[in-house]
């Protein structure tokens, strides 16, 4: 793990991006901005000719909409390809679709490392550090997600809560309209949602953010709405090669997110899970033989 921050931003939506350029350069390159995957691998030479124009037009264009060039305009599609991703593009795109069951399991398995390499190299355990702070001088901790990342939630829930913590969660649209509702200037919101990012995930945090609540995104891109709104973010791959997404990577992140509040308040936390221990050990939740 790095201590250094990630050198990519929160990208603007595409329709700010294009909006600054002249009528013909929007239409030019709205085909490619609306369907990147079609346009993602080919050179500027040749997505020019696709286009039905010259390079010199294309590169006008592209830095018009804000990018150094063609090499970061690039990077920019492969985002939106990705927050864009479905299920049924994962398993078209994989290498071993012809394959027998053993190379599916290990192509995913190469991903799945793939993705925890790519955390492990952009994540700033100086950032983690200041998180774990802010969590516990908040007066709540605001959990929200829905869908597939339901699961994230309850887990970051139920290890806050064994911490001591005072945090509440949001799984489904209606709760979450009335948990951000009370939300103020001492609570943390932290809102996890992955490629285009669900609607109530959305706008609970904004709307969390407007009434003066700090909020933090997890998501897996920087075109993500998550992204672009938090007023900080993490960003965990959920890519993969075959059904689904995998959330191993987010898993990690949010295991080391608990790791830093824990270690932040270390004294407390063993007395807490001294307290625990005797439950674990003894408690009538757990199976015995007879």
């Amino acid at each position: 793990m790095t201590d250094r921050a990630t050198s990519r931003r929160p990208a603007n939506p595409w329709p700010e991006r294009i909006a600054g350029l002249p009528p013909k350069r929007q239409e030019l390159v709205r085909p490619v901005i609306e369907n990147p995957r079609n346009f993602l691998f080919l050179s500027i030479r040749a997505l020019a000719e696709k286009l039905c124009t010259d390079t010199a037009t294309l590169l006008r264009a592209i830095r018009g909409m804000g990018f150094s060039g063609y090499p970061e305009f690039r990077r920019y599609l492969h985002e939106l390809t990705m927050s864009r991703a479905t299920s049924l593009d994962s398993m078209l795109a994989s290498a071993a679709r012809d394959s027998d069951i053993p190379s599916h399991v290990r192509d995913s398995l190469d991903q799945d490392q793939k993705n925890l390499l790519a955390l492990q190299n952009t994540l700033d355990t100086r950032q983690l550090s200041r998180l774990a702070q802010r969590v516990w001088s908040s007066r709540r901790v605001l959990v929200l997600g829905g869908d597939l990342a339901s699961a994230l939630v309850f887990y970051l829930e139920h290890h806050l809560v064994m911490l001591g913590l005072p945090v509440f969660s949001a799984t489904s649209a209606g709760r979450v309209v009335h948990l951000v509702r009370t939300a103020g200037k001492k609570d943390l919101v932290v809102a996890m949602s992955f490629h285009r990012s669900l609607r109530q995930t959305v706008d609970g945090m904004r709307q969390a953010k407007s009434k003066g609540a700090y909020t933090v995104g997890i998501t897996d891109t920087f075109v993500s709405p998550i992204a672009r709104f938090a007023d900080e973010c993490f960003i965990a791959s959920v890519e993969t090669c075959h059904f689904g997404d995998s959330y191993v990577a987010p898993m990690a992140l949010l295991n080391v997110i608990l790791v830093a509040c824990a270690n932040y308040r270390r004294k407390r936390v063993l007395e807490l899970a001294r307290d625990a221990a005797q439950e674990q050990q003894h408690g009538f939740r757990w199976y015995e033989e007879e």
